[in-house]
């Protein structure tokens, strides 16, 4: 049994928290002592876990906290399928390959914020790739078509005459089976998550499993104001470094402090209050960006990363940490050379950056800002490039 602490119990059913069903029923069970089993899954869709799938791994901490069973589910069969809620296109299939290297640190940054000592670790292609179509029947036979078409972006997407496959209309089975693999008690997720949340109670009920409550926390928008997504480019992520993440968070748009600090962070909630009153919105986004670098790196490494940015930007000063790029090479044309030295993420992500102004070269305290994408460098020893906002090389010629 676990000893009952009422006001913890409070914050976990109301900070950051959009929806519980059933409320009352979970409180209860909260108030009961009973351990819980908590679920949360999470697809490897791309290598890095990001500070927006943190929302919710915080939430499951908060419950491992008050002595819950937490259960971390990484879909290593449904992220094959790709969840579609929150996409306005079908996202393609990936491969087993791709997947198998997404999840290769998966755990490693879940226990940035889990204590994974504490955690159930699973994989749902254990459970998933036994399953045989008389199941896969059974279950597809509890929804109706209209419950799955009038989801808003489905039924946005069927309005614009956008593709909607079969395959889309499974992903709520498979993850609602995952409840009945576990034998969830609370299922965790985002509000895009809502449908596929709920469809685990009823598949639950189908295998005569008590039904899970469910807690769906808000989603949040990335660097630029948009949700973050990582096929926008938009993350914080958990493995960036401590400068890295310094320097994102300070860029967010100022009306967002406090959500970040509401959702991303435990600082207590009266102290938010205290911070919101200040009249400085960059004195608050500093000490957001050094609250989410100590989370993640310790209290040495924020301090370094908000000096490091000070001297960078209001002192304008080139990072002491400067990577360092060799190569042997006396010409490169601009793309190759941003993508070579990691700068850029693809040749379409560095085209985007010069276009927009942001590739600047410096050689002898002399700076040129790069225009034309398809200019050939020639390159000197010591050259140091600038790539948007934070990233920076220096070339060393072999």
């Amino acid at each position: 049994m676990i000893k009952i602490d009422q006001q913890k119990i409070e914050e976990v059913l109301t900070r950051g928290v959009e929806e519980i069903i059933d409320k009352e029923s979970l409180k209860k069970k909260l108030l009961s002592g009973k351990v819980l089993r908590v679920k949360l899954g999470i697809d490897p869709t791309s290598p890095n876990i990001h500070i927006g799938r943190a929302i919710p791994l915080l939430k499951l901490r908060d419950f491992q906290n008050l002595g819950h069973k937490v259960v971390l589910i990484i879909g290593d069969f449904t992220g094959l399928i790709g969840d579609t809620s929150d996409k306005e296109s079908e996202r393609p299939m990936l491969d087993e390959k791709t997947i198998k290297e997404n999840m290769k640190n998966y755990v490693k940054q879940a226990g940035k914020i889990l204590d994974m000592r504490k955690c159930e670790v699973q994989y749902n292609s254990k459970w998933l790739k036994k399953i045989g179509w008389l199941q896969v029947a059974k279950m597809a036979n509890l929804f109706g078509v209209h419950e799955f078409t009038v989801r808003d972006v489905i039924a946005k997407r069927l309005e614009a005459g956008k593709r909607v496959s079969f395959l889309e209309t499974m992903y709520p089975l498979m993850q609602g089976y995952d409840s009945v693999a576990v034998k969830a008690d609370v299922e965790l997720g985002g509000t895009d998550q809502r449908f596929n949340l709920l469809a685990g109670r009823d598949v639950q009920k189908h295998y005569g499993q008590a039904p899970q409550d469910i807690m769906t926390n808000p989603l949040i928008e990335g660097t630029d104001g948009r949700k973050m997504s990582s096929s926008w480019g938009n993350t914080i992520n958990l493995f960036d470094s401590a400068n890295e993440m310094f320097g994102k968070t300070m860029s967010l748009p100022d009306e967002l402090v406090v959500k970040y600090f509401t959702l991303t962070t435990r600082v207590p909630l009266q102290e938010i209050e205290e911070i919101e009153k200040m009249s400085n919105p960059r004195d608050q986004k500093a000490m957001l960006a050094k609250e989410i670098v100590k989370m993640y790196h310790g209290e040495k490494e924020a301090q370094k990363a908000e000096d490091e940015f000070n001297s960078m930007f209001r002192d304008k000063q080139i990072p002491t940490d400067i990577t360092i790029f060799e190569t042997d090479k006396t010409n490169y044309l601009i793309l190759d050379l941003l993508f070579d030295s990691k700068l850029a993420e693809s040749k379409n992500d560095a085209k985007r950056v010069v276009e927009g102004g942001g590739v600047t070269i410096e050689i002898q305290n002399s700076k040129l800002k790069i225009q034309n994408w398809r200019e050939e460098i020639k390159i000197e020893d010591g050259m140091v490039i600038q790539f948007g906002k934070r990233k920076f090389i220096k070339v060393k010629l072999r």
